[in-house]
């Protein structure tokens, strides 16, 4: 236990350093792709009502987004895009906190607390080990009958688009520390309290929405 707790800490810790860099240049480095993902965040969040997580929240691209009578609280493991989400957040209706926590341990989050959890190209960043403990906490945090919806990113089944990613693979990887090989579907079927409701693509096969809700 204590060698997985060590390899867990090594990865929490590789991760942290490589947003403490790369923050200062994300919404930069991600503009070809923010430029689809804006039409995108509207519909990821904009029915969305209560008490709400954002796991994983960047530089805070979606907090715009949300209605007024939503409460948020919009948690990043690196301190450094938080603040970035801060100064973003000016701009949003919605009842917003953000703060620096780890979407794996959540020690200042209550249990069953929300009635959403959002997240965006976060499992996906996440190595098998610290996905399953995030898993673990929207368990934990969720209310019963509470709803989640993960964006991710998963590698096509259409061979130019694999071509295309494989090309890209280890940039994203460098950079972003996401890889499009993460199961998150997989690793969330075999939760014994969040229950699939729907899976879909928002564009080709690549970009895969997971909504569920947490079962009694």
């Amino acid at each position: 236990m204590k060698g997985s707790f060590a390899a867990e800490d090594k990865e929490r810790r590789a991760l942290q350093l490589k947003y403490d860099i790369t923050a200062w240049f994300y919404d930069i480095l991600d503009y070809p792709w923010e430029r689809q993902y804006r039409h995108w965040r509207p519909q990821l969040v904009g029915d969305i009502h209560g008490e709400v997580l954002e796991a994983g929240v960047g530089t805070g691209r979606n907090l715009k987004y949300y209605n007024s009578d939503v409460t948020l609280t919009a948690i990043d493991l690196c301190k450094a895009m938080v603040k970035k989400a801060k100064k973003r957040g000016r701009a949003a209706v919605c009842t917003l906190d953000c703060r620096q926590e780890d979407a794996t341990k959540m020690t200042s989050i209550r249990p069953c607390h929300f009635d959403w959890i959002i997240s965006g190209f976060l499992c996906c960043v996440l190595p098998y080990n610290l996905q399953i403990l995030a898993i673990k906490q929207f368990e934990r945090v969720l209310k019963p009958g509470g709803k989640f919806r993960l964006l991710e990113m998963v590698y096509s089944k259409i061979p130019k688009y694999r071509r295309l990613q494989n090309f890209f693979a280890p940039f994203v990887e460098k950079v972003y520390g996401a890889r499009f090989d993460r199961n998150t579907l997989e690793n969330l079927k075999e939760s014994s309290k969040l229950k699939i409701t729907n899976t879909y693509f928002l564009k080709r096969d690549i970009y895969s929405v997971i909504e569920g809700y947490r079962s009694e």
